[in-house]
């Protein structure tokens, strides 16, 4: 395309302010900038490998991997589009992909010694899955939680922190655990392995969908992603008040990962779960996930402060994790979004087999990835995975099951929380700060059974212990 040299200097002079808001991590703004750049001068491979990177770092690895596609397209030697690529291959757990990017920037950079080390850590990860899926026969795999035996597990005489009573969890034990975990402590490994095991039963005796009931006075509240900030779970607590049978919660899911204090939220939501089992509630999100917990930092947290193994045992429990819920018949929780087939009834999703990983397309991947979207219809998914809905499908979905709204989670919102789609699809995000960058406020909502009409509580980030997120993700997302 015949590009002026008018345009050519509009465009330099944008990108240059885009990549100051991307250094103040102002990455919506970049993506607006870099958009307009594109405008004066679609020719240029930077200005869509530097909006590939802005897409990334808002998660919409679809856009990113469609933005680094067409850098490379411009120009086969513009190393860092193959890098960002690769990056969004790997966000989506395609590793085989990314391991061809890997290839091409050894090949143009022999003697770059990052390049060639990202590249035999993406070739160790495709030799380890090949490997897994070899010896996998489904059948015969025998669980991690079958293989356990506690009673091998002997717990040191100078532990003091947090013990189970009689094997079971107690407010007292809830309390304990809180405050070891605040000051830096750790649950003894016993203890974490006997609630896993503890969790995963009472997981596995629950249904795809959950129903649940708030009587008219009642208070309920429903909290989005976490994401391993430790500090600012405990301030919803202090905010909102420890769950308990008076105070029921609903969390939604994308517990872990990115915060590197995961351990810590996982096993304080879990022993709320076994603690009051029928007030206190967890959805799947698409970080309860073995792929996204290989790249984002869980696996390697729990195997720096426990092991391997356990990290397998979470692999087993997050498969139980039911995947929405309906509240009073009236409003349905999930961490996503809906879906791209029309006629969806709640019966469908009562059904969803959902003891395995997400797989790539259908409703339940659509209930752990898919988002609203302004414009009316169904649009391929900015995330490339799932997809995104409009009003139209939000209003349809809900006139065809009954129901007045839909809380979803999944995205972060400056206020923690946003209402779209003529107030009928909710949004709340409860991690704050998110990743220590976005500056955004946290956000919870409460409602009583009685009119189930939506409050929101917004809060700020809390300090915490001098440790960065993404401390334990994989080395192969330092794309920079």
């Amino acid at each position: 395309m015949s590009v002026t040299d008018d345009s050519k200097k509009k465009a330099e002079e944008i990108k240059e302010k885009a990549n100051e808001h991307f250094k103040k991590q102002e990455f919506d703004k970049a993506i607006d900038m870099y958009s307009q750049a594109i405008e004066h001068n679609p020719n240029v491979a930077v200005y869509y490998g530097n909006r590939s990177f802005a897409y990334l770092k808002t998660e919409c690895f679809g856009y990113a991997l469609t933005d680094a596609s067409k850098a490379i397209e411009l120009d086969e030697s513009y190393v860092k589009g193959y890098y960002r690529r690769a990056a969004a291959y790997m966000s989506l757990g395609k590793f085989k992909q990314a391991l061809k990017d890997f290839n091409a920037v050894t090949l143009a950079r022999p003697n770059d010694r990052d390049a060639k080390t990202k590249f035999l850590e993406c070739s160790k990860i495709v030799k380890r899955i090949a490997f897994e899926n070899a010896i996998s026969v489904e059948e015969t795999k025998k669980s991690v939680a079958d293989s356990l035996n506690l009673e091998t597990m002997t717990i040191e005489d100078d532990y003091s922190g947090p013990k189970l009573e009689d094997g079971k969890v107690t407010l007292e034990f809830m309390k304990s655990l809180i405050d070891t975990f605040r000051e830096g402590g750790k649950l003894h490994r016993k203890y974490a392995y006997q609630m896993l095991l503890d969790v995963k039963d009472l997981f596995q005796k629950m249904p795809t969908m959950i129903d649940v009931t708030i009587p008219k006075e009642n208070k309920f509240t429903v909290c989005g992603d976490i994401h391993g900030q430790y500090y600012d779970l405990l301030n919803i607590f202090e905010l909102n008040g420890l769950p308990s049978e008076t105070n029921p919660y609903l969390f939604n899911g994308d517990f872990v990962d990115r915060g590197s204090f995961s351990v810590e939220c996982i096993f304080t939501l879990f022993g709320f779960k076994l603690l009051f089992p029928n007030h206190f509630f967890m959805s799947r999100g698409n970080h309860e996930s073995q792929t996204m917990n290989q790249m984002y930092g869980f696996e390697g947290e729990v195997k720096a402060k426990y092991s391997p193994q356990m990290s397998d045992l979470f692999t087993e429990v997050y498969n139980w994790l039911p995947l929405c819920h309906l509240l009073n018949n009236r409003v349905l929780v999930m961490h996503g979004g809906l879906f791209s087939e029309p006629n969806v009834v709640l019966e469908d999703l009562r059904k969803i087999d959902r003891n395995r990983q997400p797989p790539e397309k259908g409703l339940m991947c659509e209930l752990l990835w898919s988002d609203p979207q302004p414009q009316p219809g169904i649009s391929p998914s900015k995330r490339g995975v799932g997809v995104q809905f409009g009003p139209d499908v939000t209003k349809k979905f809900l006139a065809k099951n009954k129901l007045d709204y839909v809380i979803r989670s999944h995205e972060v919102k400056a206020d923690g929380y946003e209402v779209t789609h003529d107030g009928k699809c909710i949004t709340v995000f409860s991690a704050p700060n998110y990743c220590d960058t976005m500056g955004n406020k946290g956000a919870f909502i409460t409602m009583n059974g009685k009119d189930m009409k939506p409050n929101f509580v917004t809060y700020s980030a809390v300090p915490h212990p001098n440790v960065k997120p993404m401390a334990y993700a994989s080395s192969l997302l330092a794309f920079m």
